[in-house]
């Protein structure tokens, strides 16, 4: 079609306002808090970020607003063995949550992590004998209480756990797991009892997203999930795939849906996408790994996105690619807190956000 001078005028005009609006609707800051997350045993490559809610329970180590930082190497930086949760209060120094048997296969602790507001932690245990992916095991689905023992394990639908959001609705409690070494997406259903949690079923509820072994980043595949109950829509950040997609029915679904819709696919900005979590402002956040469409120029950042498809902003977490894992957001009074690892320096970024 053929467009008049004033036509691409208006329209280069318009998409100018669009994205000085675009910018000042930015959810993404500046000003950066760093704490280390290197426990005393020398884990390192922190990859999964998890907010304490307000009323998870006061009586063990937890309290609400902590942070916890789960580490996926050990100290001699092997993929796979790492085996703590480190605890980050709001203030005052880190501590050890959780420490893994390594004996029984406890490590390699991944983006998959989780606080429930009934006072229970969930972590995806992703192991590997020598840190390479040809030794890397499904693994497995860490319980874990507020005074961080372990309280029970789950395999069923597990194989490579590496990213996971999860739908608390009352008693009833949905994981939504990306599994590394088979491309899909499983959804677990638990009843909240007590004692714990009663696993009722295991769904496959998506599957068909690009997976490979990666001598550097262990594994490409699926990561970063968020999940919308209003829509009952999963939002799922497929790194081979370098796209964001949208599986309809989630909570909902008996059986696969395929990847879903792509709704986010940016040769620009997305270079790996990888772990992701939801702004208040509805925007999607995104952590790129830097193992695809990889630029020098853009290192180790967070893009914010609209889930319409609009790129609005995009933060560094590291001067060098290869920075950027985990993330999460939680709103605290009249402010929002945005916690992100640098997996280069082990460390863990804070930025505390006007409302």
């Amino acid at each position: 079609m053929k467009h008049s001078k004033t036509q691409l005028v208006i329209s280069t005009a318009l998409l100018a306002a669009g994205s000085v609006q675009a910018a000042q609707d930015a959810f993404l800051p500046s000003p950066v808090q760093m704490v280390s997350t290197v426990p005393a045993n020398g884990d390192v490559n922190p990859y999964g970020v998890a907010f304490a809610p307000d009323n998870f329970p006061r009586s063990g180590k937890i309290q609400p607003g902590d942070i916890l930082v789960s580490n996926f190497n050990n100290n001699q930086n092997l993929q796979g063995t790492g085996s703590t949760i480190v605890r980050i209060p709001p203030s005052g120094p880190p501590s050890v949550f959780f420490q893994g048997n390594v004996a029984a296969k406890q490590i390699g602790l991944s983006t998959a992590l989780s606080v429930l507001h009934s006072g229970l932690v969930m972590v995806g245990s992703f192991p590997t004998a020598d840190g390479t992916c040809a030794t890397a095991q499904p693994g497995s689905l860490l319980i874990i209480n507020g005074n961080g023992a372990l309280v029970s394990t789950i395999n069923k639908g597990v194989n490579g756990p590496w990213g996971m959001t999860v739908n608390e609705q009352g008693t009833l409690v949905q994981a939504f797991i990306s599994n590394a070494l088979s491309g899909v997406i499983t959804r677990l259903d638990f009843s909240a009892t007590p004692f714990g949690l009663m696993l009722k079923d295991s769904v496959e509820i998506a599957s068909g997203y690009m997976h490979r072994c990666d001598p550097a980043a262990l594994v490409v595949a699926p990561t970063g999930l968020v999940y919308d109950a209003a829509s009952d829509t999963l939002f799922v950040a497929s790194t081979e795939d370098n796209a964001v997609f949208a599986v309809p029915h989630a909570g909902q679904a008996t059986g696969s849906q395929g990847t879903g819709a792509i709704i986010y696919q940016d040769p620009v900005h997305l270079h790996g996408a990888l772990a992701m979590a939801k702004a208040p402002n509805g925007h999607l956040l995104v952590t790129n790994s830097d193992v695809i469409n990889s630029d020098p120029n853009q290192p180790s950042e967070i893009v914010e996105f609209t889930t319409g498809g609009q790129f609005v902003k995009e933060l560094p977490v590291d001067p060098n690619q290869g920075g950027s894992f985990g993330l999460q957001v939680k709103a605290m009074g009249n402010t929002t807190r945005l916690a992100a690892v640098d997996d280069n320096t082990a460390t863990l970024l804070i930025w505390t956000i006007p409302n």
